[in-house]
C-alpha cells in the first residue's frame, strides 16, 4: 500500500508556533552577530511580556467594570474609562502601564 506524500512546502499556515517562531527569528537574525541578535530577540520576547500582561489586565478590568452583576460595575461610560484606565490599577499587581499610544496586541 503507498504513503501518502508529505509536503514539503511550509507555509505559515502549517507551521506551529514555535515553528513560526523559529521561521521569524531565522529571518530576522540573516548576517547578524549572535551577540547583537540575542539583545533583540529578547528585547522583542519581553515587549510580548508587557503587552500580553497589559491586554490580560485591560480585559480583566473591563470584564470587572462593565458587568452589570458585578460588585464593582460602573454604570458611566466616562468613569469606566477613567477607571480603566488609571495607571495605579496596573501598577499595583506590578504590571507596566502602557499609554495607549504606544499599545500593540501582536508581534508576529
Amino acid at each position: 500500500m503507498a504513503r501518502a506524500k508529505k509536503s514539503t512546502e511550509i507555509t505559515a499556515a502549517n507551521l506551529g508556533f514555535e515553528a513560526t517562531l523559529w521561521a521569524a527569528a531565522d529571518k530576522l537574525r540573516n548576517n547578524m552577530d549572535a551577540a547583537e541578535y540575542k539583545h533583540v530577540v529578547l528585547g522583542l520576547i519581553f515587549l510580548k511580556y508587557l503587552s500580553d500582561a497589559f491586554e490580560e489586565k485591560h480585559t480583566s478590568l473591563e470584564q470587572t467594570y462593565s458587568n452589570p452583576k458585578r460588585t464593582w460595575y460602573i454604570a458611566e461610560p466616562e468613569v469606566r474609562y477613567g477607571v480603566i484606565e488609571d495607571p495605579d490599577e496596573y501598577r499595583s499587581e506590578n504590571i507596566f502601564w502602557i499609554p495607549k499610544e504606544a499599545r500593540w496586541s501582536f508581534i508576529l
